[in-house]
Order: structure tokens, then sequence, then C-alpha cells
């Protein structure tokens, strides 16, 4: 049993780390961090997100994010708006030279976007499944806040 628990840790694992390793090296050929990376990422699918749940997204402190934001301010790739009718929200949104970046990591070169178009011509039943799993150990190994 407890040879069996540690394959199936091991095996997430592995995945983690390969997963990893495709967008550190998408985020170095941009001369960007992995954290960076995530977060160009969060912003283009969420347009105008606060700072507060960009963090969640990310799973990081409001701290770390803000941090990261400032770096990607700095490099021209995002915009912080203070929209008029709650002067005290900031969104933060990708400016075009951002938008052009994240195009450059879903180019047809970018070793990401290959790898991830070879898990997505796996058979759809079989990812619907997979995923069903995934929710199912996550609904196991996952701690009840009080």
């Amino acid at each position: 049993m407890y040879e069996l628990n540690n394959v199936i840790v091991e095996s997430f694992s592995e995945i983690n780390k390969a997963i990893y390793r495709l967008i550190k090296t998408e985020a170095d050929r941009m001369g960007i961090t992995v954290v960076q990376l995530k977060a160009l990422y969060r912003i283009s699918s969420n347009p105008k997100i606060g700072l507060g749940d960009l963090a969640d997204k990310l799973r990081l402190t409001n701290s770390t994010v803000s941090g990261v934001i400032d770096r990607l301010v700095q490099s021209g790739l995002v915009e912080r708006i203070v929209p008029p009718e709650n002067r005290r929200a900031v969104l933060i949104h990708l400016t075009q030279a951002g938008k052009e970046l994240l195009d450059q990591v879903y180019s047809s070169e970018s070793i990401l976007r290959k790898k991830l178009n070879d898990v997505m011509d796996l058979p759809k039943e079989e990812i619907e499944h997979l995923l069903s799993l995934h929710r199912l150990i996550l609904s196991k190994l996952s701690i009840e806040e009080d």
C-alpha cells in the first residue's frame, strides 16, 4: 500500500516538474520569470483584473504579486488602471507589448505550445476521464477548512 502511495505521489510530482520546465523554457526565451509569464497569461484571460483576484488565481500573496506587477509595468508589459467610478480600485491589463509577448509564447516555435498540443491530441474521452480523476483525487486530498 505504501509503495502505491509513493508511485502516485511521484507521478504527480514528475508531471508538475515537466510542466514547470516547459513554462520555464518559454519564460527564459522571452526574458521573463515563470511567475511573470503566469501573471501575463492570467491577465490576458481576465482583462482588467484586480491585484487581489490575480493573487488568488496565482495562489500567491498580494505583496508578492504587487512586486511582480511592478516589474511588468517597468518592462512595459502591463498597465495599472484606476477606474474613474472607483478611485480605490486598481485594475491591471496587458499593454500591446504584453500581448505581443504572449503571442510569441504561443507561436509555432514554442515548445510549450507543441507539447500542449500533443496532450490535446489525446482522445476527448481520455482527457475528460483524466480531469474527472484529478477532481476526485483533489477532493480526497483536500483539507476541510473550518
